[in-house]
């Protein structure tokens, strides 16, 4: 049996487990990771990628990649209601783009999730300190005193006919999709899966500190490690067909990225690539004698054509896909060396996009502690604030997956009418203030006594603040070194470090700045850039400090005339930000203190 030592061990390579993986890696963190399925997925089970998502794409520098490959975002952001999509009573309303966009460098995107994981694999197997194991899997585990023992071996993947699951009726994310239909397995040979692993037939003994689960919502690690799940009972059995077909004679307003239609039987369109490929999502009842067997091609190609209303519509069904629709959370996110993320730790209805989404952010609050333990940054207990974190955030986003889920319930049941229908669900795509406004209060924040905001609609309102334990706010700087990275100060034992990337004719964000270390942003002048020099020797961390000139005439790298107000401090003031964008630590005034930083770096760090 080969041996391989590692510093963390990834089990699950869809989003969230390949997002995991590329985010140790930039902190200089070695990880395996093992997928039992040889490929990535070819179901779209994903498609709605949240602005939250696309502004850690774009400091990982693949957000361009993933905009190419997916859809114009102009085109797709707007959902519609109706009998069919042919219908007259077809109604649509568009996503509030002018109103939401300003607050990031970018914005929402469509990416089905068969082309995400693509790019998501590339690049995680581009870093050294990845390595990347699909068609192999977990069989067995054990937690020791010095971490995780593991046994990986080669998957023999069953072939299916149509793309179906090879290990039963339910995919391994059972609790439905982000937008669009659950993952289902690719298929291949055994010889192809042992090629895929790199040591043959045989066993692969892995010793890592710690597990990541990013094993879906039928987690067999959860469930091993006998951690259960708060939650309704299922919502729903669910079907989800993939077809092709062209849609070109409908009116262009008919093209959006989703619709509800009350068909035969009622069901919701989704936008593939908008062009030949879509999916309809539909469901039976068990309990009434439906199964999923019922759905033949001709009971899918019926389906669809009463969607869309065109009784002849040319179909061919490429893929047909049972899924539990479900909206449940953990009761814990850890158990000793091993954390839950992703599906594994919680399961949101399909309405709002929110499960992918949830889960990369998973990943990039744990990944950034991880490595600090692993490096000695920190101490063992900053591992225990990623659920105290995490969860809140993952129950907040399952309960308002689930009320989106209740409006589509009562429009399918007539209910409401198609004005009220539109209303509602157009309103409720507006999420800005769940995925943007989300703050963390734990020991790895150091709050400073201000308010949090209280929008009348915390759902749909973001509001910026750089208030402790909330993101990092995006605004626009004006750049001397337009077209170049901007070199930002740094100290760890004379090292230098690099973050952030350019902006577009002279402008960067606040957030092309953060890099993989913490981030000290402050007026220039402010007298601050020694003492956080002497704090990050003293700590023997990495600090990135970033100085901007309130004046645009000044000659300063960087300028903004708002960024101050707009972050809360004045001409002596300083925002400390961790790895993961959100604000650790703020002073908005008063004498610069090498103490007062050192401190609260130590208390984020669970050093003091």
């Amino acid at each position: 049996m080969h041996e391989v030592d590692v510093e963390v061990l990834i089990v699950g390579g869809g989003p969230v487990g390949l997002s995991a993986s590329i985010e140790l890696s930039r902190h200089g963190i070695s990880s395996l990771l093992t997928e039992k399925h040889p490929g990535t997925a070819i179901f779209p089970k994903a498609r709605l990628i949240s602005t939250r998502t696309m502004e850690i794409f774009r400091a990982w520098g693949i957000s361009e990649e993933v905009e190419s490959a997916g859809m114009p975002r102009e085109d797709v952001l707007a959902v519609g209601v109706g009998t069919s999509l042919a219908s007259n009573d077809f109604v649509r309303a568009a996503a509030a783009i002018d109103r939401d966009a300003p607050q990031s460098p970018t914005y929402t995107y469509l990416c089905s999730q068969d082309i995400l994981e693509v790019i998501l694999r590339s690049f995680a197997e581009s870093h050294p300190e990845s390595n990347v194991r699909f068609g192999t899997t977990m069989t067995d585990f054990h937690i020791t005193t010095a971490g995780v023992t593991a046994i990986i071996e080669p998957t023999t993947p069953t072939p299916t006919p149509g793309g179906g699951p090879a290990d039963g009726p339910i995919s391994e994310s059972a609790a439905g999709s982000d937008d669009g239909c659950v993952a289902a397995p690719t298929t291949g040979s055994a010889t192809t899966a042992a090629a895929a692993t790199g040591f043959g037939d045989g066993r692969l003994l892995v010793r890592a500190r710690y597990l990541v689960a990013a094993d879906g919502s039928r987690s067999g690690i959860r469930d091993r490690l006998g951690i259960e799940v708060l939650g309704p009972p299922p919502l729903g059995h669910m079907v989800s067909v993939m077809f092709d077909a062209d849609l070109g004679g409908l009116p262009a307003d008919r093209r959006v990225a989703l619709s509800f239609l009350r068909s035969e039987p009622p069901c919701a369109v989704e936008a593939v690539d908008n062009k030949r490929r879509w999916m309809i999502q539909t469901g039976y009842d068990p309990s009434t004698g439906g199964s999923a067997a019922d759905f033949t091609d001709e009971a899918c190609v019926a389906a669809v054509r009463s969607a869309v209303g065109i009784p002849d519509l040319p179909v061919t069904v490429v893929g047909v896909m049972p899924w539990l629709q479900q909206a449940v959370v953990a009761t814990g996110f850890r158990s000793g060396p091993v954390f839950l993320a992703g599906d594994a730790a919680h399961a949101t209805t399909p309405q709002g996009g929110f499960g992918m989404n949830c889960g990369i952010q998973d990943a990039h609050n744990l990944a950034w502690k991880l490595a600090a333990v692993l490096t000695g940054t920190a101490g063992e207990e900053l591992l225990a604030t990623y659920e105290s974190e995490r969860r809140p955030i993952a129950a907040r986003t399952v309960d308002e997956s689930l009320t989106n889920a209740l409006i589509t319930f009562h429009m399918m049941q007539g209910r409401l009418s198609m004005g009220q229908a539109i209303e509602q669900q157009a309103g409720r795509r507006s999420s800005e203030g769940l995925i943007l406004g989300f703050h963390y209060e734990s020991t790895a924040v150091v709050p400073d006594g201000t308010p949090d905001p209280a929008p009348e609609d915390p759902y749909r309102t973001y509001v910026p603040t750089a208030r402790p334990g909330h993101r990092a706010p995006h605004v626009w700087l004006t750049s001397q070194n337009s077209g170049t990275d901007q070199h930002v100060h740094a100290d760890r034992a004379g090292q230098t470090d690099r973050a952030g990337q350019a902006g577009q004719a002279g402008r960067v964000s606040t957030l092309d700045l953060l890099g993989p270390a913490f981030t000290l942003m402050t007026p220039t002048g402010s007298g601050w850039v020694q003492p956080a020099k002497e704090a990050a020797h003293q700590l023997g961390l990495t600090l990135s400090i970033v100085e901007i000139s309130r004046e645009p005439d000044s000659g300063a790298p960087l300028t903004s005339p708002t960024w101050a107000n707009e972050y809360g401090v004045g001409d002596t003031g300083a925002v400390l930000i961790r790895p993961d964008g959100h604000v650790g630590w703020r002073s908005p005034g008063g004498a610069a203190s090498q103490a007062a930083l050192a401190g609260a770096l130590g208390a984020i760090l669970a050093r003091s």
